[in-house]
């Protein structure tokens, strides 16, 4: 019998790596959120605590559970405070170069049983594997934004993966909620490989002028049911992380469905990169 996952680490206090830590407190688990400078580290604790005032203001969780849930996360500059993690979970900026730095160091802080888990949205998991020493002990979980919502978890399981680590993953992910899928280790997996191909038509289409932002997303939303259309999801996304996604699936697979059109490079550059930064194909309240 595998043993169960009990304490959590992550690495990256962003937007996934906040909600990956909320999503683990709020199962009654540990978390352990490292990030190198402070100031990160408080706006991660910000951001979980509006995400918790909002879930009690919702009648989704009690003010009790509330405290009980940010008491359950640590929030720390000393990655040495990982050490005792049953399962770190990288979600760092997405560069293959940065991810397996940080895959590097957990392989020589964690102790030889633990698991050492991607959020990487394209970035083959052998790719990172190979930073470390224990490749039948890494995987890629990748959550979906936002993460104490989205119930999604893609387990990608790499050529080495073994399946005790796949399963004890399972369980956790299932622990915590979310409903894991098995996929391939290639880039993009299940959801992006699907994806990207239709959000970058979007992009092609409003680039060529073909119709304007609002005709384009309207066209989805109200013919084919979408919450979102491409170039709201887009902003909603970040056109760099997607501009990532793009060199990735085209670096693999070699078809144009997959380039970035140029506009999204000029959009990058630009700082345009939706609502995290206020603009992108349409401008955000950067109060909100």
């Amino acid at each position: 019998m595998t043993a169960p996952i009990e304490r959590v680490g992550v690495v990256g206090a962003g937007l996934m790596g906040s909600g990956i830590a909320e999503s683990v407190a709020r199962a009654r688990m540990a978390a352990t959120v490292h990030e190198p400078n402070r100031e990160p580290l408080e706006r991660s604790r910000g951001r979980v605590e509006r995400s918790v005032a909002r879930a009690v203001e919702g009648g989704k969780i009690e003010s009790a559970e509330a405290t009980t849930l940010i008491d359950a996360i640590t929030w720390t500059t000393d990655a040495h405070d990982l050490a005792g993690c049953d399962l770190v979970v990288e979600a760092v900026t997405e560069d293959p170069g940065v991810k397996a730095t940080v895959f590097t160091e957990l392989d020589r802080l964690l102790p030889g049983e633990a698991i050492i888990a991607s959020n990487t949205s394209s970035i083959p998991i052998a790719q990172l594997a190979a930073a470390t020493h224990r490749r039948e002990r890494v995987i890629g979980l990748h959550f979906f934004s936002p993460v104490p919502v989205m119930r999604l978890v893609e387990l990608v399981v790499g050529i080495e993966t073994s399946e005790e680590t796949v399963a004890r993953c399972e369980a956790f992910a299932e622990r915590i909620g979310k409903r894991p899928i098995r996929t391939k280790d290639r880039s993009g997996f299940i959801v992006n490989m699907l994806l990207v191909p239709y959000l970058m038509a979007g992009v092609r289409m409003y680039e060529e002028g073909f119709a304007d932002r609002e005709a384009i997303d309207e066209a989805m939303r109200l013919g084919c049911g979408h919450p979102m259309g491409p170039l709201e999801l887009t902003d909603f996304i970040g056109l760099d992380v997607l501009y990532a996604v793009c060199d990735s699936l085209f670096e693999e697979f070699k078809r144009a469905e997959y380039a970035p059109p140029p506009l999204m490079k000029r959009m990058v550059v630009s700082g345009h990169l939706g609502r995290k930064t206020g603009r992108g194909f349409y401008e955000y309240d950067a109060d909100r």
